[in-house]
């Protein structure tokens, strides 16, 4: 399997001592701290209840570390590897009370992290029949991002732009309030750093047209039909990447890749993807 570099360790942390200070409070874990033994041992497993690919490991494991660094957990997967329902994630030991106060924060994590990485691997399977491949966009869970977007590489996927920093994205309201395709695109190349690539969003051929007159490293051929969206490949011939975008799922997305685009650009993969089943059973 392909190594897929997460996020840093400092942001990990960041997120799960934020996580955790959000769900302790300044209280703590009164239901756990009452019913519980400090001295009482426990073990555990955290294990797929239903089909997937796994994402997050290294972010739930820190969160349990971060409550107690005596807890002892061992990975049995790999983010990116494909769960059948019992398959084991985490093997976890150590006080009963640790392990109870950081279940909920690590199963969100990689429950939600999980569900990206399925949806992702979900359209790209059905895709599979073709070169496209499936990216992210900006529709990230605010302060998630960065995580989001690693579960998206988890699941075979390819990440858009990080942020508005790092590629210039001309979008409709942009074109509108610059008067038209072509002014937009001379003026994000008289600004923008050397180096850093242009796309710009265009709905119509006549716009792509106007787009391939000025150049852009990458067009984004907004809700266009598949055979919208051939003409469209045929035009670009190979002058620049093209990428599909508007409400597609994985029903719509065979006969839109099919079109020869080079991505597809799906939102709800990380805002709207279901949290994969996955659970925490102690076994002594």
């Amino acid at each position: 399997m392909v190594t897929i570099t997460p996020p840093s360790q400092a942001h990990i942390d960041e997120l799960a001592r934020r996580a955790l200070a959000e769900d302790l409070g300044e209280a703590g874990d009164i239901t756990t701290d009452s019913v519980i033994p400090p001295d009482r041992q426990a073990a555990g497993v955290i294990a797929a209840r239903k089909p997937g690919v796994v994402a997050g490991v290294p972010v739930a494991m820190r969160v349990f570390q971060l409550i107690d660094a005596n807890v002892r957990v061992v990975a049995k997967r790999a983010d990116g590897a494909k769960l059948t329902p019992g398959d084991v994630v985490l093997e976890i030991a150590g006080a009963a009370r640790s392990l109870l106060k950081a279940e909920r924060v690590a199963l969100n994590f990689l429950g939600h992290l999980s569900g990206v990485a399925t949806a992702t691997a979900d359209i790209q399977a059905a895709i599979a029949h073709t070169n496209t491949k499936v990216c992210c966009t900006r529709k990230t869970t605010p302060g998630l991002r960065e995580l989001e977007k690693y579960a998206v590489r988890c699941g075979g996927g390819v990440n858009h732009r990080m942020g508005l920093y790092d590629q210039v994205l001309i979008k409709d309201n942009h074109i509108a309030a610059a008067g038209g395709v072509a002014q937009a695109i001379k003026a994000a190349k008289a600004y923008a750093p050397k180096g850093v690539k242009l796309e710009v969003e265009v709905d119509t051929l006549a716009q792509l047209d106007e787009a391939l007159s000025v150049g852009v490293d990458q067009v984004l051929l907004d809700n266009m039909s598949p055979a919208q969206l051939k003409e469209a490949v045929a035009r670009v011939a190979g002058r620049a990447i093209t990428e599909a975008s508007g409400s597609i799922t994985k029903a719509t997305a065979p006969a839109i890749a099919e079109s020869g685009v080079d991505l597809i650009s799906v939102g709800w993969i990380t805002h709207s993807a279901p949290c994969l089943d996955l659970g925490l059973d102690f076994t002594a």
